[in-house]
């Protein structure tokens, strides 16, 4: 049976609503207009009751990091990053500057400079709640942690730009180094030019008398030991640990000079032989440590006299056994690619191996502030894809397992899946999975624990399932804040490939030198590119999980709380039927494992269907209750019994003409010329029947004048219609016109009203819907008679619109409940009395029809009235903010145009439409996933996913609080008064809901501005690296920054370029 779907009445072609068409009495139209359900006051207040659009939290790890910070006294850390972001990391969780306000285990402040310029350097304020920053275009900002509100928010105070004298080249106030004085009354800004600024605290104003000259310092050096060259450009400057008047100066050409601050002279003078990278004190002040380009470090002792040092050797005194930790110092010929960080204590020795570049890092250390020496504790890496802790008090210094920051893309995440309200059992017994493939991480606490988390607990159990291009999908807990990794499924072991499942890469030979080895999680390189995941579906009542990949492969699993090892089923489902004339172009299938299998605990594959050809699988539907699965790829689907581990049917949706559909993903270059051929052939379609047309319409004047004479007199008796566009019906012959979008199981009424019966629908990418009937025989005798399909409908839109979505309303006008939701007690049983509704949603409109008739009954064109597309549509339940009593289930939409629209069921009407997602943003659009309960995730980078809010009730929130520690410092101290100013501008979510959401959508602008529409920033990141030495704002992209945010004593990080050297020295 063939239905056309898009008849038309006479009144929908002129643009008229029903009513209006055949109301004949002007006066009583006119009155209808002001009685529309979009202006009923009380709808209103109903929706502002439950819709409201937030940007709430962005999960995963910062895009392009470029700087960091630690604060030992607020116990917290700060990323900054190439798109201007800076955010801080307390408990459990992260927080934003400036935007938008959280706390800790989900602790979070959001924003960014407005600037959108890179972040060079952050440094803390020794002993406050405060921070400043350093941009690439040469600016300082000052920031504070407040509280607002009940909870901590952090505010802009203040931005400064250095400036020289008149004519003065800009090398002369380019900062290079910053030092806060632990007096918290003024920074030392060291420049290029070796100059040495003094700004005052709060209010960053230049003290002109204060400033350190090229010139002063080499008065105080003998001419015979340096040049005026000797003090170009600062590299570093670090305050005494035990004198806080005396601080130490490096120039890049190895000049070293301790410089005494009240008498204004230098006391003691280092010279070094090669270019210096960073310093670093010893705790007691005696000696301390420069790094150098060539690899080296040297130790020099501190003495009264003026005479100059001369390096000791590098030795342990006193039998002591310090730690030794320094990013690079490789090897250039043999390890120039590597990124590493070497530790070195007593005998042993580790270089720990990144899989990116170490932008900086630093040490957690829990000595006495009294004590001699540092006793050190974690080290915590920042790489550029993934954040990396090592404890230092275990054997073997193991990894921490990090409850955020999670490396989202470890591996390329390919699709995502949201599951709300996870069961509790089925909860345990994932996060069991789980605990059992971490036991190689320590059991230390997160070492990073400032911030107190105010917000309250996740009303619910959620799980976010990303599938990635290595063939893996990785469970998050989605509840709150923290997006927190609870266990990795593997699909490797199924299939054979050139990389061996059981191959450890951290093994070490004996005799190895250097002694690497491999940390992190980051890995982007997939074996191969048909393992990617491309669906993924899970059923949280019955625990069955199906996950379908690049090259046809289908995959079902059940949970299973032990290892186990079987024989993974095979079936092959055959979609083009043997037809002749095809030729698959594409690439192979995975080849499988022959014999049994061992699986660990955790949800393991017991039949796997092989698609063919093995094209990527695009629709996957699991019905848990029938133990049956679905699937399409762009020649058709089929449908599995995965309980007899038969083939029910298949069913080729392929056209003769698409030729495209049979090259496969790998080979879509050779189509590049079909492709124009095709819309060169649409366009011309178009003018000619534009001519057709015109020329049908007449020339005649008479005609023209009466026609805009009735036209003027419609307009003044009844309200305009909108503008229609006008929609040309897609051609037979476009390609993938077979692809399978949509598949849906649904028991509804289809042959008769009378008996409901299991149906499987499926709509494709050429506007057809194919419905069939399936006898699926009563649990007693599931096992001994087959499962059959019969196909009972088919429906072809007519402008061959792609069908995005199906969807059956009951007889209540309410969605079917999920597989085993009514057994479970957690849902109403479906009204079977009433006739149901058949709701199809193409990417141009939504309509439903009647069943079992499929007659049109009514329809919402979008396509033709806003000129946008749908891309992702989901059922979501909206619940009142104000009453636990009232919620209703609507329609979640998002267009092509980055739009998100709520549109009620089952009358179709538009509720409301928010702003999103850029519309030039495809792949962000791609990847948008919808909750149950009106919340979503998308993706803002390859390793962050920016989660919103549609409805009031349900809304993930964090809220923290930063309190002030007491100050135990024994350096000197001044509280120095005056007047601060205010933020400029509020960010957080201290304010009212209404001040609130306002705040959320800037910061989500912003945010996705900075992330996406920094071309420029990335065509001079790629010139700096490829380019010399340049200025210092260019080597500080191209190299890590170095030796910032740490207090006095808490372990050094001096980075440089490979095989330049960090170190960190700490003694117990």
């Amino acid at each position: 049976m063939v239905v056309n779907a898009d008849w038309q009445t006479t009144a929908e072609h002129m643009g008229l609503e029903f009513y209006d068409f055949c109301c004949q009495d002007t006066t009583a139209r006119k009155m209808r207009r002001f009685l529309r359900p979009g202006h009923d006051p009380v709808r209103e207040r109903l929706k502002r009751d439950l819709f409201q659009f937030n940007k709430t939290v962005e999960h995963g790890f910062p895009h392009q990091p470029s700087a960091l910070g630690y604060s030992p006294f607020l116990r917290l850390m700060a990323i900054g990053t190439r798109s201007g972001a800076i955010k801080l990391y307390p408990l459990n969780t992260w927080i934003l500057n400036k935007l938008i306000r959280y706390g800790a285990p989900g602790v979070e402040f959001m924003g960014l400079h407005e600037e959108n310029n890179t972040v060079m350097q952050i440094h803390f304020i020794p002993d406050q709640c405060q921070l400043v920053t350093l941009l690439d275009d040469n600016s300082l900002h000052l920031w504070s942690l407040k509280q607002h509100g009940g909870a901590s928010e952090l505010r802009e105070e203040h931005r400064f730009t250095l400036k020289g004298p008149p004519g003065s080249p800009p090398s002369a106030t380019q900062v290079t180094a910053v030092l806060p004085h632990s007096s918290r009354e003024v920074l030392y800004l060291g420049t290029e030019s070796g100059t040495i600024f003094v700004v005052e605290l709060p209010s960053l104003r230049v003290l002109e008398d204060r400033t350190i000259t090229p010139e002063a310092v080499l008065q105080r050096i003998p001419e015979d030991n340096c040049s005026r060259r000797s003090c170009e450009l600062v590299e570093a400057l670090q305050e005494h640990p035990k004198n806080p008047d005396q601080i130490l100066i490096g120039y890049s050409r190895g000049l070293i000079v301790l410089w005494d601050l009240q008498n204004n002279k230098a006391t003691q003078h280092f010279l070094g032989t090669q270019q210096l990278e960073n310093l670093y004190w010893q705790r007691d002040g005696s000696k301390f440590i420069s790094c150098h380009c060539d690899g080296s470090y040297t130790q020099w002792p501190v003495s009264s006299d003026n005479r100059q040092a001369e390096p000791l050797e590098n030795t342990v005194p006193y039998g002591q056994l310090p730690y030794i930790i320094f990013q690079g110092g490789m090897p250039r010929a043999s390890y120039g690619d590597r990124h590493s960080i070497s530790v070195i204590h007593g005998s042993q020795q580790t270089a720990f191996d990144f899989t990116s570049r170490v932008i900086d890092f630093f040490i957690i250390f829990s000595s006495d502030p009294a004590a001699e020496f540092d006793d050190p504790s974690a080290l915590v890496a920042l790489a550029e894809e993934e954040l990396v802790v090592i404890d230092l008090k275990s054997a073997g210094w193991p990894a921490v397992h990090p409850p955020y920051l999670a490396s989202l893309h470890c591996s390329a995440i390919t699709c995502s899946h949201h599951v709300s309200n996870i069961p509790l059992k089925l909860w345990e017994r994932i996060i069991s999975a789980g605990s059992k493939q971490n036991i190689h991480y320590s059991s230390m606490p997160w070492p990073i624990d400032g911030g107190t988390n105010i917000a309250p607990d996740p009303p619910q159990r959620d799980l976010l399932l990303t599938g990635h291009e290595d063939g893996t999908v990785r469970f998050w807990d989605a509840s709150g804040v923290c997006l927190h990794l609870l266990y990795k499924l593997s699909t490797v072991r199924v299939f054979l490939t050139d990389a061996d499942p059981n191959d450890n890469m951290n093994t070490l030979g004996e005799d190895e030198w250097p002694p690497l080895r491999k940390v992190g999680t980051f890995d982007p390189y997939s074996d191969d590119p048909r393992l990617g995941i491309q669906k993924i579906y899970l059923c949280k009542y019955s625990g069955y999980l199906a996950v379908a990949g690049t090259a046809g492969q289908v995959l079902v699993m059940e949970l299973n709380d032990e290892d186990a090892e079987h024989v993974v089923d095979h079936a092959e489902a055959d979609l083009l039927q043997d037809q002749e004339g095809y030729r698959w172009k594409g690439h192979e299938k995975l080849k499988t494992r022959d014999g049994p299998v061992r699986f660990e605990a955790g949800f393991q594959p017991f039949v796997l269907v092989q698609c063919q050809p093995p094209a990527v699988v695009t629709s996957l539907a699991l019905h848990s209750e029938w133990r049956l699965v679905a699937f399409g790829t762009s020649h058709g689907f089929g449908l599995f019994d995965h309980q007899q581990k038969r083939l029910v049917f298949v069913k080729c949706t392929l056209h003769p003409s698409d030729q495209l559909a049979l090259e496969g993903p790998l080979s879509r270059v050779k189509s590049l010329k079909k492709s124009l051929r095709q819309s060169f052939r649409r366009i011309r379609r178009s003018r000619v029947s534009s001519r057709k047309r015109r020329g049908a319409g007449g020339t005649a004047s008479e005609v023209q004048e009466a026609n805009a004479k009735f036209d003027q007199d419609v307009l003044q008796e009844m309200e305009l219609a909108p503008v229609q566009r006008k929609i040309e019906a897609r051609s037979a012959e476009d390609s993938f016109t077979g692809f399978v979008r949509t598949l849906y199981f649904a028991d509804t009424f289809l042959r008769d009203s009378s008996r409901h019966c299991p149906s499987l629908w499926a709509g494709t990418n050429g506007g057809t819907v194919y419905a069939f009937c399936l006898r699926v025989p009563p649990a007693e005798r599931r096992m001994d008679e087959p499962v059959r399909a019969e196909q009972a409908k088919e429906i072809q839109l007519m402008h061959r619109a792609p069908v995005v979505g199906i969807l059956v309303l009951d007889g209540r006008s309410t969605p079917l409940p999920e597989p085993l939701e009514v057994a479970h007690d957690l849902s109403k049983s479906p009204d079977m009395q009433g006739s149901h509704q058949l709701l199809v949603v193409s990417e141009e409109q939504f309509k439903v029809f009647t069943l079992p008739k499929v007659s049109s009954k009514l329809k919402l064109k979008l396509t033709a009235l806003e000129g946008c597309r749908v891309r992702k549509v989901t059922v979501a339940n909206f619940g009142s903010c104000k009453t636990d009593d009232y919620s209703e289930n609507d329609l979640a939409v998002l267009t092509n145009l980055g739009d998100i629209q709520i549109i009620s069921l089952p009358f179709l009407k538009l509720q409301i439409r928010y702003p999103c997602i850029r519309k030039e943003d495809v792949s962000g659009i791609a990847s948008c996933v919808f909750t149950k309960y009106g919340q979503g995730f998308y993706l803002i980078s390859p390793s962050e996913f920016e989660r919103f809010s549609l409805s009031t009730k349900w809304l993930v929130e964090p809220r923290c609080i930063v309190d002030m520690p007491e100050v135990t410092s024994n350096n000197h101290v001044h509280n120095k008064s005056g007047t601060e100013n205010a933020a400029r501008k509020s960010r957080g979510s201290g304010k009212s809901p209404d001040d609130s959401g306002e705040d959320e959508r800037k910061s989500g602008r912003l945010m996705e501005h900075a992330l996406l529409n920094d071309e420029k920033v990335l065509k001079e990141i790629q010139s700096t690296l490829e380019g010399g030495r340049g200025s210092y704002a260019e080597r500080n992209l191209a190299r890590s920054p170095v030796g910032h945010g740490l207090s006095n004593g808490g372990g050094l990080k001096l980075a440089g370029r490979c095989p330049a050297v960090s170190t960190s020295c700490a003694r117990h």
